[in-house]
């Protein structure tokens, strides 16, 4: 079964399966099968295409996969054009939400520390 260009794995239950969308969740998934009146733990190989259609059609009632990551990119892209502090926290690949920076956050920082392998000095061979 293919939602949205995205293919539901047919061996895990729908549950599980349908949250490989973006933007479809848990809950958003078990709010869309109440909906079309499937249970959760059925497997996406013994749907039916009635069924089928009816996941489609209530998925299409949120706002999924690459209109979601446009619309939060525009998001991103509008606080760092008035340059507000969250913005500029994106601009410098700095955590946005009140993190602290001194211990953590070092991917996002850029300092990745490697552990010491040895305490060998390499020398060139020649």
């Amino acid at each position: 079964m293919r939602i949205l260009g995205i293919t539901i794995p047919d061996n895990k239950q729908l549950q599980f399966g349908l949250t490989a969308v973006y933007g479809i969740g848990r809950v958003r998934a078990h709010k869309i099968l109440d909906a079309a009146g499937i249970a959760y733990d059925r497997k996406g190989e013994t749907l039916s295409t009635e069924e089928e259609n009816s996941i489609r059609k209530e998925t299409e009632e949120y706002v999924l996969e690459g209109t979601l990551k446009r619309d939060k990119a525009e998001n991103i892209k509008r606080l760092k054009d008035i340059q507000c502090y969250r913005g500029t926290r994106h601009a410098k690949n700095l955590p946005v939400h009140g993190q602290r920076t001194k211990t953590n956050s070092r991917t996002s920082r850029g300092n990745k520390r490697n552990t010491m392998a040895s305490g060998r000095i390499k020398t060139s061979k020649t």
